[in-house]
Formats: structure tokens, C-alpha cells, sequence
């Protein structure tokens, strides 16, 4: 009789992983080895070559670097999103690269990691694009909210009393999920905190983007922390060697 923890009954994520730099692939790899729901499939080292393999092997996630000669990592994410557009992004970046992470932000990327961050988090960022959610990192969502907020003290305060002024247009019920949301929850994360169905999640996410005129789940992860609505999430489950 097969074990119960034998390793082809894992739910596998797929991942490509894009990055010039091949000992930067090589360190993606190898953390990403350490989950054993995650499978590295295909790795590229420039834009392009990302976006033709996404094509070929339909992972579930594609870990894109910024800045990549041919294609850029964000000019990839567009095409991928727009072709492949099961396949969530999620883009490496810098510090020194916010104007990267903002334009990233419309380009459909839902995902966002400083490749100096700590292993947790690319491992936390790729299980919540996998599960449809937004993830920003701490480092990145400071840094975005930071680069918004450049223009000096009185823009600071306009844009954090913008943003409050429209989570504040939200129903009750849609700002706890936002909140959630802003933490780097999934769907079904944020139905189980609030014992509800997965549908119901959908629906208030769906009206929280219209209400707050954004087009996906990281750019109202942003509002969220501008607002400072943010809930973390709760911690992962320790599993089993």
C-alpha cells in the first residue's frame, strides 16, 4: 500500500524561472527546491526565451527578473499575461527599481520580491500567485508606498487620505477582505478566515476592484497598505520532513 505522504500525491506548483544571471537561477532554484510542492520546470535567461517556454510548458507561475536583455521582465509579464494568462508573475526585483515595480504593477504582475529578501518569502510569493493571490513583499510594499509618496510631505498625506477616502467607499464586509487581500491572502485563504464560500470571496474581490478603479489584485494590495488596512497572514503550517 503506497504511503499517504508519497510525493506524487502533492499538489505540484510549476515554475519558470527568468533571470540573466545564471547564479541568480541557480540560488531561485534551490530555494525553490526546498518546498517539495514545487517543481522548477524550465529556466530562461532573457525575456523572450521566458515567454516562448511559459508557452511551451504552461507552469503555474513564472519568476521573472526585471531587467533581462532582449525582453525585459516586465514587457515579458505583459506577453505572458496576455497569452498565457493562467499563469500568474511574479517579478524580482531590486532596490533602486521603483518606477520598474509601479509600471510592473499595470502590467499584470501579482507578485513582487526583492531578490535580497529572505528564501521564506519567494516561497510564500510563489504558493499565493499559484492560488490566484497578490503578493507583495514587506520590503517591496514599503518601498512602493515610499516612492509614492516621494513627492514630500503634503503628497504623502493626500495620497494615504485618498486611498483611506476610498477604502472608506467600501462596504464593511469589503474591507476586511481588502485587508486580507493587502496581506497576500488567496480566495480560499480569505474564505476561511471568514467562514465563508470561495464564490462569496470572488464576488467582493471582483467589487473591490471596480470600486477602487484598479485592474488587479496587486495594485489593490497597494492601496491597502497606503491606506494601512493591511492584515498578515496567518503563519504557514509547519510541514513534515
Amino acid at each position: 500500500m503506497p504511503s499517504r505522504r508519497e510525493p506524487a500525491e502533492l499538489p505540484v506548483i510549476r515554475v519558470l524561472v527568468a533571470d540573466d544571471e545564471a547564479m541568480i537561477r541557480a540560488g531561485v532554484r534551490a530555494v525553490l527546491a526546498t518546498d517539495p510542492a514545487i517543481d522548477v520546470v524550465a529556466e530562461a535567461a532573457d525575456g523572450r526565451d521566458a515567454v516562448e517556454l511559459v508557452r511551451r510548458h504552461r507552469p503555474q507561475v513564472a519568476v521573472l527578473d526585471v531587467r533581462m536583455p532582449v525582453m525585459g521582465g516586465i514587457e515579458a509579464a505583459e506577453e505572458i499575461r496576455r497569452t498565457v494568462p493562467e499563469t500568474g508573475v511574479v517579478m524580482l526585483t531590486t532596490f533602486g527599481e521603483d518606477d520598474y515595480i509601479l509600471r510592473a504593477l499595470g502590467g499584470g504582475a501579482a507578485g513582487f520580491l526583492i531578490k535580497s529578501g529572505e528564501p521564506e518569502e519567494l516561497i510564500a510569493g510563489v504558493r499565493a500567485v499559484a492560488e490566484g493571490a497578490a503578493y507583495l513583499s514587506p520590503k517591496v510594499a514599503a518601498r512602493v508606498v515610499a516612492h509614492l509618496a516621494a513627492g514630500g510631505a503634503g503628497a504623502a498625506a493626500g495620497r494615504r487620505g485618498a486611498a483611506r477616502e476610498r477604502v472608506a467607499a467600501l462596504t464593511a464586509r469589503e474591507r476586511e477582505v481588502l485587508a486580507f487581500l493587502g496581506g497576500g491572502l488567496s480566495n480560499g485563504q480569505i474564505a476561511r478566515r471568514l467562514h465563508v464560500v470561495e464564490g462569496t470571496v470572488k464576488a467582493h474581490v471582483s467589487s473591490i476592484l471596480a470600486r477602487l478603479g484598479v485592474d488587479n489584485r496587486a495594485a489593490a494590495a497597494v492601496v491597502a497598505h497606503e491606506a494601512g488596512v493591511v492584515t498578515p497572514p496567518p503563519p504557514e503550517p509547519k510541514r513534515e520532513a
